[in-house]
């Protein structure tokens, strides 16, 4: 399929590959791969390495993937000529975190004089995209259990301890 995937992009040219969460294939090699489901990752990732190599500079097909877990990820896929270039995406700000808040509840019948989105921002300094839509997810199950047609500032900031509480249990829940 890596390699179906290449070379499609390669007549389909210019291209680019889109490699969502490589650490699901591209975590460091260790031993013990006896398990089959193991094994076809292993596959799966040489296959990739393989395809990586293959390329030059000119081509007209770039490589770009994302992933929540740099720090597991091979070496060997970093290597220079392979995905050398890194680029992090810090968490979002306290304005952009407003605007996230207010995007992912805008369809929420939400009480436009209760809910204080400036505060609501300040309360999630180290939330990111995923979290920010799970507060809203939360603060909605909660005007429900509240048996509320509207959300209340109150039932954000429960959102908020809900998916703190998450994180602190789960450091990846909504990564």
């Amino acid at each position: 399929k890596v390699r179906d995937a290449f070379n499609l992009a390669k007549e389909k040219a210019p291209a680019i590959i889109f490699i969502d969460e490589l650490d699901a294939i591209g975590m460091k090699r260790s031993a013990g791969g006896e398990l089959s489901g193991v094994r076809e990752v292993q596959r799966t990732m040489l296959e990739l390495l393989n395809q990586l190599d293959g390329f030059s500079s000119d081509d007209r097909v770039k490589v770009i993937a994302a992933t929540n877990r740099a720090d597991m990820l091979d070496p060997a896929l970093l290597r220079s000529g392979r995905l050398d270039r890194k680029v992090e995406l810090p968490l979002p700000n306290e304005d952009a975190r407003k605007r996230i808040l207010q995007i992912h509840s805008r369809k929420m019948n939400v009480n436009k004089d209760d809910v204080n989105f400036d505060e609501l921002a300040r309360c999630t300094d180290d939330f990111n995209g995923a979290q920010l839509k799970a507060v809203c997810v939360e603060a909605g199950m909660e005007a429900l259990r509240r048996g509320a047609t509207e959300l209340q500032h109150e039932d954000f900031m429960q959102g908020i301890a809900a998916v703190q509480a998450k994180k602190k249990t789960n450091l990846n829940y909504y990564a």
